[in-house]
Parts: structure tokens; sequence; C-alpha cells
């Protein structure tokens, strides 16, 4: 025996039993013939608590008592402040420093899988359906004015200093760029709102659209085009997907997943989701069938304006070629799957329209290429 018989005292404790809110006092003795710690509640009721399944909970509190658990009932705690009982746990629960057991482990992973399983739903099923849905009857207005909140976002992200890219607002160089979409014919289309042109000074070598009829290009995806009608086959590719509204559906679904995500984990209501968006308009990562609906659209309206739609694959051709999947519009749209196939068919279409005619001016494609300037 570890102790003797006249240690086999009582001692008043706290007991939480894991079950209910409420802390009872208590009569506590250890056996020690059976090795056990006895736990008399007041209605004169008996826990037994064998001393092998004692564990300690850390008391940040205060260091002089002893708080302990029993791995036969994990949420229970009884807090110890008798010295002398101390002890004599101390000395008889010989496993009271071991970590206690985690109980339900299976049914905590599959809540925690079932709660992963939801996030993914709502964000790649629920979200895109909701958006998509959402898209059909947003009003023109609206839409309109989350493009030009967009815009503006874009401008400061892309800024330095605390300044935001600027407009290129060359008198000229904008009407070379009217001329360029009215011959293709973007303000000639059945649109709930007109088809608006800019260019960001700013040396990134892309172009993209946005909610409520933006088209948005940079200052070097102009100096990198050699030609008119590469940026009016660019041109006629957004304006595909101003058509098809699939710039609203990417700022719905980002918004909507943001929104999601932000209730799980914190703040993304704030820059984050500004963020979130500019990176998701710039980057337009539309599905294979969004960019070969936004190809063949604009494929017939440069037919239509007698403007060579090979051009769209030349000029992807040679930025490939100048820049790899890197950077600039050839990472941009090397995100889009099947981009041979891509290049091949906008060549294809170039070739069964025999002689084209140039989209502008030379002096106008001058113009456009000093917008900036």
């Amino acid at each position: 025996m570890i102790w003797a018989a006249s240690d086999a005292r009582e001692i008043y404790c706290d007991l939480f039993d894991g079950r209910s809110a409420a802390i009872r006092r208590v009569a506590t003795v250890i056996d020690a013939s059976a090795k056990t710690l006895v736990l008399t509640l007041p209605d004169g009721d008996a826990l037994i608590w064998p001393l092998v399944s004692l564990r300690s909970v850390p008391d940040q509190a205060d260091e002089g008592r002893l708080v302990v658990t029993t791995t036969e009932r994990a949420l229970a705690r009884l807090t110890v402040e008798d010295a002398g009982l101390i002890q004599r746990i101390r000395q008889g629960a010989w496993r009271l420093g071991e970590t206690p057991p985690v109980r339900g482990r299976a049914r905590v992973f599959g809540w925690a899988g079932a709660a992963i399983a939801s996030v993914f739903l709502i964000v790649f099923v629920l979200v895109p359906i909701m958006a998509d849905q959402l898209a059909r009857v947003l009003p023109p207005a609206g839409e309109e004015a989350l493009g030009n909140a967009t815009l503006g976002q874009i401008q400061t992200a892309l800024g330095e200093d605390f300044f935001p890219v600027e407009l290129c607002e060359s008198r000229e160089g904008q009407k070379a760029l009217d001329l360029m979409l009215d011959t293709v014919g973007g303000n000639n289309l059945d649109l709930p709102y007109p088809i608006t042109v800019s260019v960001l000074n700013h040396s990134m070598v892309n172009a993209f659209a946005l909610p409520g009829g933006q088209v948005v290009f940079f200052q070097g995806m102009l100096s990198a085009a050699e030609s008119p009608d590469e940026i009016a086959a660019v041109l006629a590719h957004e304006i595909g997907h101003v058509a098809a509204r699939d710039p609203i559906r990417i700022a719905l679904r980002s918004a909507g997943s943001l929104g999601v995500l932000g209730l799980l984990f914190g703040d993304f209501a704030g820059g984050a989701v500004v963020l979130f968006l500019v990176e998701q308009m710039i980057k337009a990562d539309y599905s294979r069938e969004a960019e070969a609906a936004a190809d063949a659209y604009g494929i017939t309206l440069l037919q239509r304006a007698n403007v060579d739609p090979g051009a769209l694959g030349d000029l992807f051709q040679k930025l490939l070629d100048k820049f790899g999947d890197a950077s600039g519009i050839a990472a941009h749209f090397m995100s889009h799957p099947a981009l041979g196939d891509r290049i091949a068919t906008s060549r294809a279409a170039g070739d069964a329209m025999g002689v084209t005619g140039p989209v502008i001016p030379d002096q106008s494609w001058a113009a456009l290429k000093a917008i900036c300037d």
C-alpha cells in the first residue's frame, strides 16, 4: 500500500462533471487498496475514478492547486486544493502527466470533413449558380456602376506612391480608338449599354473587359502590337466577353466567394476583397466555353468589318514567342486551354476571307500608338 490508513481521509473538492454547468462540492478520498479516487456526491452517489485513469489539466490561474480529469470521462474536471491530497494523487496516479486522450476523434474529423465539403459546395457550385442567375437580372445601370468602380480600384491598385494609374486621354489617340470601335461594330450591337474603350498608362501587356461594357487596354499592349488589326482583333474578342456578360459573372462569383470565406476566416470585407476582385478582373480566367464563344463572336465582328481575324492569332503567337508563358498577355491567355487551337482557328478564319482592309488609316494608327504620350 502507498498510504497509511490514517491518510485515507475525506477532502472536499470542486467537481465539474462535463455534462452540466453546475459545480458541485464532493467528498474525495483515495481508496488505497483499490487504487481509486472515490468522489461522493451531495446526493450520496459515488463516482469511482481509477488512479491509472487520472490525467492532470494545466491550471494557469493557480499553481497551488491540481486539476485532474479521467480518461473515462474526458470532459470532467476535479479541482483539488488540499496539499496533502495533491501529494497523494501525484504519488499514486503514475500516468498523471500524460496527455488526456481525445475522445470522439472520428466524429470531429467527420464534422470537419463535412464542413470543408460544404464550403467547397458553396464556393464552387452554389456561388457560380447564383452569380449566373443574378447576372441575368442585374440592371444595366448597376452593372455600369460596378464597372466604373472596379476600373477606379484597378487604377489605384496598380499605381505607385499613392498615385493611381492614369487613363491615356490624347484627343487624336482617343479619336483613333473610337474609329476602331466604330469600324469593328462595337457601338452598333444589341447590348443594354454602349461599349467604351480606354487605355491605362501602364506597361503591362494585357487587355480585359469589365462589367457594364468597358474594354480596357494597357499601354504595353499597344506598344507590343505591330498593326492596328491586331488591336482590333483583341478588341473584338473582349467585346465578345461583354456581349456574353462574362465580366459581371466573374465579379459576382469573386465577391460571393470572398463573402463566404470572410465569414469563415475573418475580415475579407476590406482591401482584400478589392485586391482579389482587381486581380480576377485583370486575369479574367474564363472557361474554355466562354473563351471559345468570345473568339467566335470576335471573328464574326471582324469578318463583318472586313478586318483580318488572323491578326489575333498572329499577335498571340508573337507574344508567346517573345514572353513565353511567364508574363504579360502571354501568361493571361496561357491560363486558357487549347491556345494553339485558338490561334489556328483565327488564322483559318482570316485565310478564308481573302483580301481584307485596314481597320483604321495609318495616321490614326500612329495616333493610337501615341495615345499615352
